[in-house]
This record gives structure tokens, sequence and C-alpha cells, in this order.
């Protein structure tokens, strides 16, 4: 196609003005006319990121001025400020280029800081020089070796973490499969060779899984896509060497993506797929709850599919998948006079002053370094109301920022506005927010501030300084305060009859009371009482010994029970009282299903030791091989948009599978109670959740149903 056919009204006059200069120039005209078919390229990435006619403009306007087409200044000045800034920004980026070229990738600081300058003053200069090197490197193929080799490097150096930065993947994964083409041609042909062997293999494998995995979904009410996922060579090369392994050996070859409709549907997903396929232990990433540095979203998981073969699986929805395929560009839609949304252009803002104070002798590879691998990405930089700058650890939160400013502003703390907007304790800002902490004369710090599994503080520093506090205050209120905590704990976990006698000395504590003062000042978690309780029970088991000859059955190792005077029954857990690890459990024989476990304190276990006490016997927890176990979960809230949302991020990051929910709104209390089914290890796991629920905004409480 013509370069020029689909412009708009203004690109067709800034066209015309080139024109006219090219004609005067016979020379220019020759340079101009032989670069066509690479423009065209070009021109057709930038309508796939929709950057708008202005960047259209500035990439000709560039273009003619390389061809050695002269325009007067104020004829340059005709076509905009936006468009002079974008093509100083594509000059910028050649003096990045000819010191990269000058010293074999050294040395390129200062330009590369002009570069940056100049591309987060306008995103829409990034956008050219990337779709401009993305052409230029699917023809690198004609170039010599050298030159080829040179150009692979710029682009594995520079454009591919741009477009990681910008989180543009589209763009990402084929410069740097084009760049390792190109640097290592051997390795790359090898991986390229085993992939086309076994082609024809894998396709047929991963069109089965497809069609297991659509009825899975459909069966189960979900509305989703499912189709095989294109693996990258520099990525499957990066997986063999991070981890040391073959390349038969990489779980990830065979791979499958899910699109849903909304966040909740990619949970609901989730829970098919591991129903589905048993899920490969720690390859399960939870990229929605905590999104990756360039605002990545998805939920990725590993599963041991049909034929026993290792299958990895991704799960987002249609919106996410856009913004992955084309990162910030999804969202950056420019049109004539506009710009982009206020919070990113706060974000462009803070990053220019960053690179603008840094000190002019800085070591060139540090920053090149320091480009590559995005290391600021693990701190946050904030503002306060005045513009001062403070640094804190990534996902800390508001509170941790009150103690940062100052001792006496965390303690009187009682809420906080970033970018004006009031949040809780428990936001974790980003960098460039401007934060105001809100304090109140006579406030103190909060216990729950000391509660891990609530969120509020995430820095040791901030942690201390509240212990500290707190063991200033009388021992009596301590140990007062503690009673509270653990009653608290013990009741929404709903556990009655506790004995606590010997939960001291496993903390090496003397008493009762200084296992109260510990949990008071946040040296003992409700957390740690709670596996704890569930540990005792088990080494209980396995210490007492029995006077009467046991027959032990087979289930201990299936169900992590030992049933006392029956032979090999049959065990279930009773679904009426959902009893876990730690509970007092109590059997009864039933009549053709085993033996039901009930917790001791179940009223349907009462009701049948009335009916038939003859079959009622005595059961414990083992030691065998522990398993997941259901529990019902009440967790009640003021109703607001994305509640239902936060609860299930929350319980899938806990990595806690969800079974059922059923939300109920009171429209008149403005209040929605919602009754979870889940699937938990144990106490511990149980206790962390609540502890997460109960913290997130607008929830008022979050417990075990008795």
């Amino acid at each position: 196609m013509n370069a020029d056919a689909s412009v708009s009204l203004s690109s067709n006059e800034a066209l015309q003005r080139i024109e006219a200069r090219l004609d005067a120039s016979p020379a220019a005209r020759r340079r101009w006319d032989a670069a066509i078919p690479i423009r065209d390229a070009i021109l057709a990435e930038l309508d796939k990121l929709a950057t708008g006619p202005v960047a259209r403009t500035a990439l000709l306007v560039y273009e003619a001025l390389s061809a050695g087409c002269e325009f007067p200044e104020v004829e340059l000045a005709a076509f905009g400020s936006e468009v002079a800034e974008l093509v100083e920004g594509q000059r910028a980026a050649e003096k990045v280029w000819s010191l990269h070229a000058a010293r074999n990738g050294a040395g390129a600081a200062e330009g590369l800081r002009r570069l940056l300058l100049a591309i987060i003053r306008d995103l829409r200069v990034v956008f050219i020089l990337l779709a401009r090197q993305l052409v230029m490197m699917r023809r690198a193929g004609a170039l010599a070796d050298d030159e080829r080799r040179a150009i692979a490097q710029l682009t594995a150096d520079i454009h591919a973490p741009l477009a990681n930065r910008l989180g543009i993947w589209q763009l990402k994964w084929e410069l740097e499969d084009l760049a390792f083409r190109y640097l290592q041609p051997e390795t790359y042909r090898r991986i390229a060779n085993l992939l086309d062997e076994r082609r024809g293999d894998r396709e047929t494998w991963i069109a089965h899984a497809c069609g297991l995995l659509q009825k899975a979904l459909a069966d189960a009410g979900i509305k989703a896509e499912v189709a095989g996922r294109p693996k990258h060579i520099s990525s499957i090369w990066r997986k063999m060497q991070k981890k040391g392994l073959d390349f038969s050996d990489l779980y990830d070859i065979r791979a499958l993506r899910v699109l849903v409709g909304d966040v909740p549907s990619c949970y609901a997903a989730l829970g098919v797929v591991h129903s589905l396929w048993p899920f490969i232990a720690g390859e399960f990433d939870d990229y929605i709850a905590s999104p990756k540095g360039n605002n990545y979203q998805s939920l990725h998981t590993a599963v041991i599919g049909p034929e026993g073969r290792a299958l990895e699986v991704q799960i987002r929805s249609h919106d996410m998948h856009a913004y992955a395929e084309l990162g910030f560009a999804a969202h950056w839609r420019y049109k004539e006079g506009s710009g982009g949304d206020a919070s990113f252009e706060r974000k462009i803002a803070w990053m220019r002053q960053l690179l603008e104070s840094r000190d002019e002798h800085d070591d060139d590879a540090a920053l090149l370094a320091g480009f590559r691998t995005d290391v600021i990405e693990d701190r946050v930089y904030l503002l306060t109301p005045k513009g001062q700058v403070l640094d804190l650890p990534k996902g800390a939160t508001v509170l941790d920022f009150a103690y940062l400013v100052h001792t006496d502003v965390g303690h009187r703390c009682r809420g906080a506005k970033v970018n004006g907007r009031i949040v809780p304790l428990t936001f974790q800002p980003g960098s460039g927010d401007r934060i105001e902490i809100l304090t109140a004369k006579n406030a103190e710090p909060s216990r729950d501030w000391l509660s891990a599994q609530h969120g509020f503080l995430q820095t040791a520093r901030a942690r201390n300084k509240v212990r500290n506090w707190f063991r200033q205050a009388d021992r009596e209120i301590n140990v007062a305060a503690g009673r509270g905590v653990l009653d608290r704990e013990l009741k929404r976990l709903a556990l009655h009859n506790v004995d606590l006698d010997s939960l001291p000395a496993r903390f090496h504590l003397r008493s009762v009371e200084d296992l109260y003062e510990a949990i008071a000042l946040g040296d003992v978690t409700p957390t740690q009482i709670a596996r704890n309780l569930h540990d005792g029970e088990r080494n209980e088991d396995a210490q007492i010994p029995r006077s009467a000859p046991t027959s032990k059955s087979s289930a201990p190792a299936r169900d992590a029970l030992v049933i006392e005077g029956v032979g090999n029954l049959l065990s279930v857990l009773a679904r009426c009282c959902q009893p876990v690890p730690g509970d007092a459990v109590t059997g009864f024989i039933t009549r053709g299903r085993g033996v039901s476990v009930h917790r001791s304190d179940c009223r349907q276990l009462q009701r049948l030791r009335l009916l038939d006490a003859d079959r009622i016997i005595d059961v414990e927890w083992g030691g065998g091989k522990q398993r997941a176990y259901e529990v019902d979960v009440l967790v009640r809230g003021y109703d607001r948009k994305g509640l239902h949302k936060d609860v299930s991020n929350v319980i899938a990051a806990a990595n806690v599978q969800i079974l059922a929910i059923d939300a109920r709104v009171d429209p008149a209390r403005n209040e929605v109670t919602m009754n979870l089914a889940l699937r938990v290890a144990d106490f511990g796991q149980l206790s962390s959740l609540l502890g997460q629920l109960h913290a997130v905004p607008n929830v008022i409480e979050a417990q075990r149903k008795a």
C-alpha cells in the first residue's frame, strides 16, 4: 500500500509539505522513495499500537530529515510542538545507537538518559522506536554478519527491555526471539529444530487437552476461550539456563491460554483446571492479586495433563489479555489535543524527576545494567505533601510510610490519603504517589497492627516501633489484651474448651500469662498458636501409649486418622461440621459408609449419641500424610463494588481453593454476607486466611462457621 493512504487530514497536509521539499532535492527524493517498503511496514506497526496521527506525522517528518530533506525552522514549527517532541525523541535515539555501536554497548549512559527523558516526555516516541526496530530486525537477515550482530545486540540491550517495561508483549517476544536468533544462531537453530521435530505430536496433544478443558469449563458454567499458547525460543532458552534443565524436562513447552469475562471467572477457571488435572507444587503464580511491575496480570499454573505430561496454563480476562499484548499502548489511545490518564502522567513526571536528578558521573555500565533489569522496581519512591522523597520496600503500606516520616506520626495515624483519595492503612502505594497521613491528637497504636495476617505493617522497622510502644504499657494491660486477642482467634476458628497449659513451653515461656503478654506485644501471633494447637494434637497422638490392643485401619495413610478399637473400616469426614486437623473429633459407625468423623462438639453428633450411643467410638488425628480439608467460612461486610473480587483475590493468593460461594445482600443494612466453602490444609492456614479476610476494606467479620 502507499505509505500515506490512510493518514488523517493533518497528516496529509504534513505529507504535502514534505513532498514539496523533496521535489527540491533529487537525492533526498531517491532515498525517500527507496525507503517506502520499510516506512510502510513501520506505519503498519504504529497502527497496531493505535498511536494516532501525530505519531505517524512525526515518523514521516523524521524519515524525510533522515533522507536529507531540509526544512526551515519556521516550517518545522508549523508541524506543531507534539510532532517536534516526537522528532527530537527519535534524534536522541540516534545518539544512543551511535554510542552503543562505537563502544560495543558500553558508555551509552548520557545518550540513554537523553533518550529516556525524551521517551517519558511523550511515550509515543518509544512506540515509534520499537516499531522501527522490529521492522529492521525482520530484515536483518540480509545484512552482513557484523551489522546483523550489532543491531541484534542493540535490540537485546535496549529495545526488548523497553517493550518489557511497557508490557508490550507482542513486540517484546518477537524482538527477543529475533535478537537471540542472530546473537546465538547455533543454540537458536537447535531449539527450533527440537520444536519442529515434535510439532505434530505436540499440536495433537494440545488440541486434545484444549477439548478436555473447554468441556470442563462449559460443564462448570464458565464461558471461556481455550487455545494453545505459542512458546518463544528465547524464553525456552532462558528457562533452560535458569533451572539447569534439558529441553525435554521443560513443562511449559506445552501451554494453554484461557480467556474469560472477568476476575471472579479467572479464579473459578483455576479451580476447574486444578480439579481436572493434578497441579505441580511451586508452579503457581497469581499476577492478578500481585501484578508484575509493568502491570501484567494473569494466573499461571502448571499441571500434570493427559498421558502424564506436564502442561502450563495461563488464565486471564479479555481486558488483561489486551493489556498483555499491547501494554501501555492498550490504554494510551491518543487523539489530537488529548493525553493519557492523570495517574499515568504522574508516574511519567516522577520518572523524569528521578532521571534528571541522577549524578552526571554515574557509571555508564551500571546505568545500562539498571535499565535492563529495572532495579528500582524493588523499592517504591513516595512523596510527602511538601514534595520530600522517601523510599520503602515494594509492598510497604501507608502505615509503614507514617512510621518512616516520624514515630509519633505513626503512633497517632488514623488514616491516609494517596493522591487526594482516602485509603485504608493496609493500602500499598506505588512509586510517584503523594501520601498525606491523617492523625488524631490522642490516638494510639492498635495491637492489630502487629498481626502479620492483618497486613497493616510490612517493614520490621515499623513493627519494632509499635512493639516498643506496647512494651512500655502495664503488664496487666498486656496480659488482658493478649487474652482478648487469643479468645477472638479461637472463636473465629470455632474452637471450644481448648487446653492452653501446654502452649507456653512450646514458645519457651513460663506461664499462660507470659503467653498472653507475648501475643499482645506481637512476639507470638494467633497463626502460630493455631499451628501449635494442630501440631500438639498430632504429637500427643504419637506419645500416648495404649493399654488395650488396637487395630489400626489403613485409613491413616489416606485420611491422617487413627481409628481405635475397630477393624479396617473406611473413614469419612462429616459434612455437617467439617473437622480439620487440631479439632477434637469423635467417630460414629454408620450403616454402609464406615466411620463418620465429627467434631466432638457437633450438634448432629450429640443427636446421634442419644439415638445410638453404642456406635460412638474414639478416633484421633494421626501423623500420616496430610490432606486438604473442607471448611465453611462466613464473611460479612458493608456492600461495595469490588468486595467479592477482593475477597476472592485474598483467598487465591493464600493458595486456598474455593469450592463454593453463596453471597446474599441485605439492602436495608447495606451489608453482604458471603458463605464460602473452602479447602484448607490446617488451622494455621485457616487462621492466617481469616486474618487477611478481616483486613479487606469494608469486611466486618470473617470466621469459621460453628
